[in-house]
């Protein structure tokens, strides 16, 4: 018997998928933007009725797109979950860095993780955007021992 689906819950992960400090990005298997989160609209300048539907490589045509295919490609055979770490690859969107006081990256640094979400076989890939620039800056900072 299917588990009844509590509206109150949906709300509050949506809610919640709004309002937490990273970004959230769910695509389809031709890169077709269906989940877009208010950090991405933040950080892009692009709000979600910009975005739904349309190809994440029209809308970033800088993104490495052989890298990406080749990360959700592995994501989606193996129904796992791939990472890009910003020491590996520093973004893959180029988004301005927000540090309005110290202001030392041009760009934000991020680390990735790529997510299979529930389907056989798997329909939709989860990016979910850390923004780690705090911690790059600070690496590429210190004294060397």
């Amino acid at each position: 018997m299917p588990a009844q689906i509590d509206i109150k819950e949906v709300h509050w992960l949506l809610d919640i998928v709004q309002c937490i400090d990273v970004g959230v990005v769910v695509l389809d298997r031709q890169y077709r933007v269906e989940v877009w989160n208010a950090f991405m609209e933040n950080h892009s300048g692009l709000g979600p009725d910009q975005v739904q539907g349309r190809s994440l490589f029209e809308l970033f045509p800088d993104i490495d797109r052989p890298w990406l295919e080749r990360k959700v490609e592995s994501v989606v055979q193996l129904g796992t979950r791939a990472f890009s770490l910003w020491q590996q690859r520093p973004y893959l969107m180029r988004f301005k860095s927000y540090q309005p006081i110290t202001g030392q990256a041009d760009f934000m640094y991020q680390n990735v993780t790529l997510l299979p979400l529930a389907g056989q076989p798997v329909e939709h890939v989860c990016l979910v955007i850390y923004d780690m620039t705090a911690a790059a800056v600070a690496a590429q900072t210190q004294p060397v021992r």
